[in-house]
């Protein structure tokens, strides 16, 4: 909060706050800021001191003015004939892409941004205490044995990624009836990485790719960097638009399709079988491959309906990690093939990475076969009923109403305000949130957010938020 007892006056220490957000992203190029009237309501300062605030970062370089509509951040990238971002243009209608747009860039540095000490109810993973466990200290020390840590550490490991992983990996999957042998598993450096395998692999720039809307950011972007032409694709509670996916069919001969099935990102949508069985059908007859980001495995029942299931990797290829469950600094993840493209995959994953850190796949391989994973999962997901059922009490006591029915790590909530504007302002009083614009591909207004059940308990929160929204 601003203070008039700080060394700074309260010129310098507003313009020092909008600096600092912009050059971490968190007001991304492009944004405008709060009229001089509205921020001085929100700051409690005058009039003058937002314009003398204004007038720094103008001479920073940090903003711009534009007559007669207020004052923006500068796009430095911006020049004739440059590519705009996202959100001015459809990419239904999809042109080739260069570089990562500021929107979603600023979604991966808030990631990042240390807000607060407060419970951030707008982060993608679940609170540090969450995750604490003793079983994985003694996973790593059982490998840091002289002689261990030397035949883990002093050459380079298997290409596909340790074979005692890919043996463990393979037989969970059996669990969920996704089947893979070992030789049809690659491990990556975390889900993201597996998705970026597969798109290097099997696609080139210009070629257009089915994503679920909403959906996560990062999968927009990353697509975008890589040139590919981006297909929104409306996410229902049964699953993808089934009649939208048919018309890009026709129009556009999509070559891939990436898919959450299972406690959709940030919706908590679940596919149905008789969606699942008809997104195949459209595969086999338009000749497209599907990606199927099982993220959130582990939060969710072995008979939940996955396509990779259905379909027995064949046109499927399923990517999964454990950043979410277990230790997100570790960044393993993994994804299974069809044996046909296995040699193309691993070759892509010896271009990127060479091979992946076998030490952390010995100690994962560890906790999956004594059972420690499977029992760390069964009490997150306790843990997770007891904060999603005490989060819907709060939400919707406080005005807000569920688009979705809640399920997993997510919910999907109308605030009935802008949430770009509101997540600004609750960025003052130390909360980071997720709105709604920024799982949309054109990123349009919205008054939807998403709230982590795990984080968004905290009572105090929603008082600040109550009185934030107004």
């Amino acid at each position: 909060m601003l203070t008039r007892t700080s060394t700074q006056s309260l010129t310098e220490q507003l313009a020092g706050r909008f600096a600092e957000r912009i050059r971490n992203r968190l007001l991304p190029p492009g944004v405008r800021l709060p009229s001089v009237r509205d921020c001085a309501q929100q700051q409690g300062v005058s009039p003058h001191t937002v314009v003398a605030a204004y007038d720094q970062l103008l001479a920073q370089g940090l903003i711009e003015a534009r007559r007669q509509r207020g004052f923006y951040v500068r796009n430095e990238a911006a020049a004739p004939g440059s590519r705009p971002p996202v959100a001015a243009r459809n990419i239904a209608t999809p042109s080739a892409a260069a570089g990562v747009p500021a929107d979603a860039s600023s979604l991966i540095r808030g990631m990042f941004h240390r807000q607060s000490d407060k419970p951030q109810p707008g982060m993608g993973v679940f609170p540090p205490d969450w995750m604490e466990s003793t079983f994985l200290p003694t996973a790593l020390r059982r490998l840091t044995s002289t002689r261990a840590l030397q035949e883990l550490s002093l050459q380079y490991g298997e290409p596909a990624g340790d074979t005692a992983l890919r043996r463990s990996l393979s037989q969970k999957l059996v669990g969920i009836n996704v089947p893979a042998g070992p030789e049809q598993i690659i491990t990556t450096i975390g889900a993201t990485h597996a998705l970026d395998i597969v798109s290097r692999t099997l696609l080139r720039p210009g070629d257009p790719v089915m994503v679920e809307e909403p959906g996560w950011a990062i999968e927009f972007a990353r697509l975008e960097s890589l040139g590919m032409r981006v297909l929104p694709v409306p996410r229902r509670a049964d699953g993808p638009d089934l009649d939208v996916m048919a018309k890009y069919c026709e129009a556009h001969q999509p070559k891939l399709f990436v898919s959450v099935s299972v406690f959709h990102n940030p919706t908590g949508y679940s596919l149905t079988p008789g969606s699942a069985h008809r997104v195949l059908q459209l595969a086999n007859q338009h000749d497209f491959h599907i990606v199927e980001d099982d993220t959130y495995s582990h939060l969710a029942p072995e008979h939940a309906t996955r396509l990779c299931a259905l379909d027995g990797l064949q046109r499927t290829i399923y990517v999964s990690g454990f950043a979410k469950i277990l230790a997100p600094n570790w960044r393993i993840g993994f994804l299974a093939a069809p044996p046909g493209f296995f040699g193309r995959l691993l070759e892509t994953k010896l271009l990127g990475t060479l091979t992946t850190p076998a030490l952390f796949e010995r100690a994962l391989a560890w906790c999956i076969d004594q059972g420690q994973l499977r029992r760390h999962a069964d009490r997150i997901r306790v843990r997770l009923d007891g904060a999603r059922a005490r989060t819907v009490k709060l939400a919707l006591s406080h005005g807000c109403t569920f688009v979705s029915e809640p399920a997993g790590l997510f919910g999907w909530v109308d605030t009935g305000v802008d949430t770009d504007a509101l997540t600004q302002r609750m960025l003052d009083e130390g909360y980071l949130l997720a709105p709604g614009s920024l799982f949309h591909a054109r990123r349009p207004p919205s008054t939807l957010m998403r709230i982590n059940f795990a984080t968004a308990q905290d009572a105090q929160f929603w008082k600040v938020f109550a009185r934030v929204r107004g």
